[in-house]
């Protein structure tokens, strides 16, 4: 499907090569494949056409933040908001930026600017929860996700986000519930099935431990993710 839809950006580009849409596009399809220097190639490309292209800088941000160039995402961003400053997703994104360094202040502040942009912006309120939840500002966290849960109610990892506040609060009942909708949400949530596992096992009902430990680590090996598979199986152990 990503190769189809380079080919097809690929094939616009021959006939215009002046086309920044397509060097946007082709971009955001090699970043989705993890080609990620070939999307920041087709973005430098798209900013050379037209250096005043608020998503091409948005765009590039995200590719350098999943090569883990933070500071280069950031900046980006910058950019991006400066040319277009009611683009809340830029806002959102140099907030998601912010919190992989750390800087969880900084964080909460773009994803509030974002949501006065875009009152309706889930993933904002959802991002802004998961940094207060790193403040250990639980209530704050819960707020939040359910804000974001108003917003999107199938919104599977607000659900698993909001368990976690509740299960940090003791109040397992209530993170259980939440782990349970995530699951409803989409079954193959492997993290709310440990999740749920911890949950069960601090209420010492062992038996449903067991069995969500053994679902997680299942998921977890059929997504090709073997350090949390074996961090679900050292779980099981230790019931």
């Amino acid at each position: 499907e990503l190769d189809q839809a380079i080919a097809d950006y690929t094939q616009a580009l021959t006939i215009n090569p002046k086309d920044v849409e397509a060097y946007n596009n082709r971009g955001i399809a090699y970043s989705d494949k993890g080609e990620l220097d070939k999307a920041i190639a087709d973005f430098n490309l798209a900013l050379q056409i037209n250096p005043k292209d608020a998503e091409a800088y948005n765009n590039r941000g995200i590719a350098y933040r999943k090569k883990g160039k933070l500071d280069k995402a950031i900046a980006d961003y910058t950019q991006a908001i400066k040319i277009y400053p009611k683009f809340a997703e830029a806002y959102n994104n140099r907030g998601i930026a912010y919190s992989d360094k750390g800087e969880l202040d900084k964080a909460i502040a773009d994803y509030t600017q974002a949501l006065k942009i875009n009152p309706k912006f889930a993933p904002a309120y959802n991002n802004r929860g998961f940094a207060y939840y790193q403040k250990g500002e639980f209530d704050k966290a819960i707020a939040d996700y359910t804000q974001a849960l108003q917003i999107n109610p199938e919104y599977a990892g607000a659900y698993n986000n909001r368990g976690n506040a509740y299960s940090d609060k003791g109040e397992l009942d209530k993170a259980i519930a939440d782990y349970t909708q995530t699951l409803k949400i989409n079954p193959k949530f492997a993290p709310a099935y440990n999740n749920r596992g911890i949950a069960y096992s601090k209420l010492g009902n062992k038996q449903k431990a067991i069995q969500d430990f053994n679902k997680a680590a299942k998921l977890f090996a059929d997504q090709g993710d073997t350090a949390r598979q074996q961090q679900a199986l050292e779980l099981l152990k230790e019931l």
